[in-house]
């Protein structure tokens, strides 16, 4: 035990160093926690794929990471981008085999060799993309839900393979029964998650919520007891599913923030572990004679791929931005991939060289698509004018009431923040954009005015008419977003209108703390809304205008008033 406190020292020690390394210069923490892996396996400090202890730590990683994936997706979600997950997830995975079976074909590799390389180029990582999202608050956008959606559509589709690959290791003779009763078994577990989700967790996590300490436990015994429960050899699947399940079946609840904010530190402590162990495999790996088939087939997961789930996409009518943005998530191979190649190792259908090769593309991948994801708004610039030729004509305007608006309040955001503010505006004076599907259903329901997107997306901006705005109030967390909004508001005010005045317009931005309220109010804000400030602000003026205090009780029952429309998603 001693030894392996020791081991875990080292590991965060160094993670921790080159992490701080890597937000000096600015570069994804990621692939700090891989080039650890990577430091470690060079200079022999231990084998970390041979300690047990530490590939339960990233299996935990990725159970936790896909909890919080499930507690993102709700049934409404589901109707809105089921239907494209599942549609461009398999188109994606067909396209992908074949390109990638023919490559290994032209590189003289066997016919079953071929069909390894191809499926394991298939399937890309949920993991990292899931993890990037969250790191860029973009996990409700349209984009994201897409992508989430059609990385789970891959993810079912390696289980059934590894699956498959189980049952010829154990010598079964009835592959395809046992194929279906996993479908069979997923599906039931998937409509027993919606119900419990519907009906009965509501009910229990409304009687302990007042309790941080006992909701976050209550949740953290339901996340381990579903994963032990379909981890069971009768059932068959994995923690991981069972981890993205049981947030499943709590998505519906009111209390899925704060259980979500609870359980991030622990995701992020054990993933750590599995980039760290995916680093140290590099090292173990031999390339002799595979090296331009390792640069072949990894321009094409970074280029192909997303090239593929473009052009998919497109045809069905989504925007460039939409269809760039999914695509640039496809951009790396899966931890799948990684698991396909050590099944196919022991069942003698391939060699070290292909678990070589695979490893490295995978390694290559995850490496160079962090820095695509991270930095995919300045390359959706850069290559926004080639991208036209990936869009119909007419492409698809989901939620969209007209095109142009002339409204004197423009909210950017209508999450909590945003939602308490739009409740206190006249709706006639107001525009919301917002590229939450979920939170647009919300406002066509409440019949306000609104546009599904992104302010950084230019036609976006345009549609909104901000140059004839009054206000544009941006509650969003992102704050590059928030800065070139400021910068584009900016290049507004010192124009002219056509009638020759200047535009007046007023901003105001959020910030996250205060560092970014100073930035913003040396690039001109007129405001930056810290929360926790606005909020202390507030109630010191209602004590001082009232110090009998008589005018809480009004405020109480004002504020009990929108959290019943809230619950109740008005």
């Amino acid at each position: 035990m001693g030894s392996g406190i020791f081991e875990l020292a080292i590991v965060i020690v160094i993670a921790a160093g080159l992490g701080i390394t890597a937000k000096l210069l600015k570069q994804p923490i990621i692939l700090a926690y891989i080039i650890t892996g990577i430091v470690i396996g060079y200079f022999g400090f231990f084998h970390l794929d041979n300690k047990e202890v530490f590939q339960v730590f990233s299996d935990l990683g990725i159970m936790f990471l896909l909890f919080l994936v499930g507690l993102e997706i709700n049934f409404t979600s589901l109707k809105l981008v089921g239907k494209t997950s599942l549609i461009v997830g398999l188109s994606q995975i067909a396209f992908t085999f074949i390109i990638g079976f023919i490559i290994s074909l032209i590189f003289n590799f066997s016919y079953l060799h071929s069909a390894y390389i191809a499926i394991a180029l298939t399937f890309s990582s949920t993991i990292i993309i899931v993890k990037l999202l969250s790191e860029k608050r973009a996990m409700n956008s349209l984009y994201g839900k897409i992508s989430i959606g059609f990385l789970l559509v891959q993810d079912f589709v390696a289980i059934l393979i590894l699956i498959f690959l189980a049952s010829i290791k154990n010598g079964q003779d009835i592959v395809f029964q046992s194929i279906f009763l996993t479908l069979l078994k997923g599906i039931v577990l998937f409509i027993l998650m919606l119900w419990l989700g519907r009906k009965i967790f509501p009910l229990i996590f409304d009687k302990i919520a007042r309790s941080q300490e006992l909701l976050f436990l209550t949740s953290l015994a339901w996340c381990f007891l579903l994963a032990a429960i379909v981890s069971h050899p009768k059932i068959g699947f994995s923690i991981e599913i069972g981890g993205f399940l049981a947030g499943l079946a709590l998505a519906n609840s009111s209390e899925h923030f704060q259980i979500s904010s609870r359980i991030k530190s622990l995701r992020d402590f054990f993933i750590l572990i599995f980039f760290v162990i995916l680093g140290s495999s590099i090292i173990f790996s031999n390339f002799s004679g595979i090296t331009i088939a390792v640069i072949v087939f990894s321009l094409f997961v970074l280029i192909g791929n997303p090239l593929i789930v473009l052009i998919i996409m497109g045809l069905m009518g989504y925007r460039k931005r939409t269809s760039f943005f999914a695509g640039v998530t496809v951009a790396q191979i899966s931890e799948f991939s990684l698991i396909l190649a050590a099944f196919g190792l022991k069942l003698g259908h391939i060699n070290e060289q292909i678990v070589s090769l695979i490893t490295a593309v995978g390694v290559i991948t995850i490496t160079l698509s962090t820095y695509m994801v991270v930095y995919d708004n300045q390359i959706f610039k850069y290559l926004s004018g080639y991208l036209s030729i990936f869009e119909r004509r007419y492409p698809k305007k989901d939620h969209q009431l007209k095109i142009g608006f002339h409204k004197p309040i423009i909210l950017i955001g209508s999450h909590r923040v945003g939602r308490n503010i739009a409740y206190h505006i006249p709706k006639e004076k107001l525009l919301i954009i917002d590229s939450d599907p979920d939170i647009i259903c919300e406002l066509k329901k409440a019949k306000y005015s609104y546009l599904f997107g992104d302010i950084s997306d230019s036609e976006i901006f345009e549609q909104a008419n901000i140059q004839n705005a009054q206000l544009v109030i941006s509650t969003s967390p992102n704050f590059e977003d928030n800065l070139m909004l400021l910068n584009e508001i900016n290049k507004l005010r010192r124009k002219n209108t056509p009638a020759g005045k200047d535009v007046k317009l007023k901003i105001i931005l959020r910030a996250q703390d205060e560092e970014e309220a100073k930035i913003l109010y040396e690039q001109g804000v007129d405001y930056a809304l810290l929360p926790h400030f606005t909020s202390g602000q507030y109630l010191g003026r209602i004590i001082n205008l009232d110090p009998e205090l008589d005018h809480l009780e009004r405020l109480k029952k004002r504020d009990l008033k929108l959290l019943k429309k809230i619950d109740h998603k008005v």
